[in-house]
């Protein structure tokens, strides 16, 4: 099956797996623990019923929007996941260039395989940066500046990972927990010498903006996880959020919060957005999903902050939900990364083509001709 029998986010996953090697698909879709959390992201949309309104004037449906003071085409976007050449050997310029495609956001990771720069200098779509404080605050220091002069719109502090996930999957293949992959998992990659010259040869998988760095850690000798738990700020407090907040002075979003005190602190310190997001089920197992976060939020803080559902998106209907219970926009990662996988650039365009049209069709069917319009009237929690 090619992408072109595609016809909607899941059916890239089978092509991921099949073109992947193990250790890197599992990578991709596992979580932490039992995985419940990851499960729930996607499961909780379900518990929302979509209540239509017949009979209303749906001749044209209206889906512009704005994010982070820029206008954009629809209410998605790109989340920051990292290494994207682990994927595809387009990596991170192929998610960029389907973003501007499709006039949206694009997020870069700090744990990305591509530079700052080169994203920076990808057509006109709003750019946002995800960083972490590491110990050394030079080193996030320097990715600041480094946005500054390549022009992002925002940046994007993850707040969730103190230390990292236990995310058993990756124990069993090898990948990001070690620097080794796991014996078990030397067949498959034998399997895809096409992927093994890349990250051997080629170094593709290197993640340039933390090695291009001055002063940059070495982690040639430990996997990511290890590296995270080393050097990623454990003793991280709101001040440091002020902190950066001012370094910036820019839109600046908070990721990994999922209370209404959270997204409190996160106004107070100087944020302008935040994601609700548990990583994608790979940090906190029994955390809760983000569509379950958002109604309360909005409730609270929708005058002071944009708010952004971040995980378990795998149709339009899912985004009609999130913006229905208050949401400014929603967040994308597993949805963009199967594709990727599966197809490269033409693989995450035409899956944002098919999520796209079904944002569009779930518009039409409930009797809303804009995003703008959407509200509590259209959805009913599940008793």
């Amino acid at each position: 099956m090619g992408i072109d029998r595609c016809f909607n986010v899941m059916d890239f996953r089978r092509i991921a797996k099949r073109r992947l090697p193990a250790p890197v698909f599992h990578y991709i879709d596992g979580g932490a623990d039992d995985e419940w959390t990851m499960r729930r992201n996607t499961d909780a949309f379900n518990d929302y019923e979509l209540q239509p309104a017949q009979l209303s004037d749906v001749g044209s449906i209206d889906t512009r929007s704005t994010l982070f003071g820029r206008p954009v085409d629809w209410p998605v976007m790109i989340s920051p996941t990292g290494a994207s050449k682990l994927f595809h050997a387009d990596g991170e310029p192929a998610v960029a260039k389907a973003a501007e495609t499709f006039g949206m956001p694009y997020s870069l990771s700090t744990v990305g395989t591509t530079s700052i720069e080169a994203i920076g200098g990808i057509g006109e779509c709003p750019k946002v940066y995800q960083v972490y404080v590491f110990k050394d605050r030079g080193l996030t220091r320097e990715f600041v500046e480094r946005c500054k002069a390549s022009h992002y719109t925002a940046l994007c502090l993850t707040v969730d990972t103190p230390v990292a996930g236990n995310r058993e999957r990756d124990n069993h293949y090898g990948m990001m927990a070690s620097a080794r992959p796991a014996l078990r998992s030397v067949p498959s990659m034998l399997r895809h010498p096409g992927w093994l010259y890349r990250a051997v040869v080629r170094k593709d998988m290197e993640l340039v903006n933390i090695t291009s760095a001055e002063n940059a850690p070495s982690f040639t000798d430990m996997g990511v996880m290890e590296f995270i738990d080393s050097q990623f700020d454990r003793s991280l407090t709101w001040k440091d959020v002020e902190w950066l907040a001012d370094e910036w002075g820019g839109p600046l979003i908070i990721k990994g919060v999922q209370t209404v005190e959270d997204c409190r602190r996160a106004a107070e310190s100087g944020a302008t957005a935040v994601m609700l997001s548990n990583h994608g089920g790979r940090q906190l197992d029994g955390a809760p999903a983000p569509v379950d976060c958002i109604a309360k939020v909005a409730d609270a803080l929708r005058d002071r902050l944009e708010i952004i559902c971040d995980g378990g998106v795998r149709r339009g209907s899912h985004v009609v939900r999130a913006l229905a219970l208050g949401a400014n926009a929603c967040g994308i990662g597993r949805a963009y990364l199967y594709p990727l996988a599966a197809g490269g650039q033409a693989g995450v365009e035409r899956a944002l083509g098919l999520l796209r049209d079904e944002l569009r069709r779930t518009l039409a069917l409930i009797g809303c001709d804009s995003v703008s319009k959407l509200g509590r009237q259209f959805v009913n929690r599940r008793s």
